[in-house]
């Protein structure tokens, strides 16, 4: 009769005979019978090409803002001239919205001329006050012919004054000149709450429940409004003085809040930005730079770092240094108006 060896039988003979098969059965027997799981590494999202773009897209600065820095205006009046299709960029006309990485190699053009960007980055941030007369316009050149704020402010080289806010043909005052671009552009933003303090004279019956509506605020066409403060300072019967105090800087906002009570704004003198103030011995017409100390305030107001140097000679007595250039100004003006 024959035998049958089972299977395992033959393995453990053949173990006997080698004794490394052994050794390898006796630690098969010991190892666990169910594996651990092992979480499996998960490959990295690879970045899609589309979104690579999108990163592409957004690299440099607003064209706005690389202009306003270089002093050509203020970036809501660069994004009208970039929006006219008046700007190129290395020869293509640039569209609002365009961001650009500034090299040595970047070539701007503005009407077809060369901005020079490098140099005016370190260009020292100045800043003017200057008396607006009624009667002037505040734009750089008026197709009548008629007599613009621009007219008498010193003539700078590489740069250009740049007006922080408006004030309307009939408003006279405060109004201020810089030649920062980044700077004029955040203290006309609303979102920085900078006071502007007018002097007005109305015509009409005014009492206190108007005065308090006027506080609280009014809805204008573009908006509600108010005045922060008012305080009456001279004047009888239906001619009266007061002071009020707005924190923004909308068209003509003065006037037609009064308007919206039915009284009529007579007069209008802005007397404080910030919190600096018409100097009383500026004549209308005229302007005076700021120190370095005033400069910094204005900065250091609207987040901006603070400058170090300044045009404006300390060691002169800057009142009577001014007197001439200011008379010659003036006298120009009165000129001028004369022929028109």
């Amino acid at each position: 009769m024959k035998t049958f060896q089972t299977k395992q039988t033959t393995k453990s003979t053949v173990a006997n005979k080698n004794p490394r098969l052994a050794e390898r059965n006796e630690k098969r027997a010991t190892r666990p019978t169910s594996k651990p799981l092992i979480a499996k590494k998960t490959a990295k999202p690879t970045a899609s090409p589309v979104l690579n773009e999108k990163k592409e897209k957004v690299v440099g600065e607003k064209l706005q803002k690389i202009l306003a820095r270089a002093g050509q205006g203020s970036r809501r009046e660069l994004e009208e001239i970039i929006a006219a299709g008046r700007v190129s960029v290395d020869g293509k006309i640039a569209s609002l919205g365009d961001r650009v990485q500034v090299s040595s190699a970047t070539k701007i053009r503005i009407d077809g001329h060369l901005i020079n960007l490098i140099p005016t980055q370190k260009e020292i941030c100045r800043v003017l006050m200057y008396y607006k007369p009624e009667g002037e316009l505040c734009t750089r050149s008026d197709p009548e012919g008629r007599a613009t704020v621009f007219d008498r402010l010193p003539r700078l080289t590489g740069s250009r004054w740049v007006a922080v806010g408006r004030l309307d043909i009939n408003t006279s005052g405060l109004l201020l000149f810089t030649t920062d671009g980044e700077l004029a552009n955040r203290l006309m933003h609303p979102s920085r709450e900078v006071e502007r303090e007018y002097s007005v004279r109305v015509f009409g019956n005014v009492d206190e429940a108007m005065l308090q509506r006027l506080r609280k605020g009014v809805q204008l066409e573009d908006g509600p409004a108010n005045f922060k403060q008012i305080k009456a300072v001279g004047g009888t019967g239906i001619n009266q003085w007061f002071d009020v105090t707005l924190t923004e800087g909308r068209n003509r906002e003065v006037r037609r809040l009064w308007e919206s009570q039915g009284v009529e704004v007579s007069r209008l003198i802005r007397i404080r930005y910030g919190n600096i103030k018409l100097e009383k011995s500026l004549p209308r017409g005229g302007w005076e730079e700021m120190g370095l100390e005033q400069v910094n305030y204005l900065r250091e107001l609207v987040g901006l770092p603070a400058e170090t140097e300044t045009k404006v000679d300390v060691t002169k007595n800057r009142r009577r240094t001014n007197v001439r250039q200011i008379r010659k100004a003036v006298k120009q003006h009165a000129k001028y108006r004369a022929k028109a």
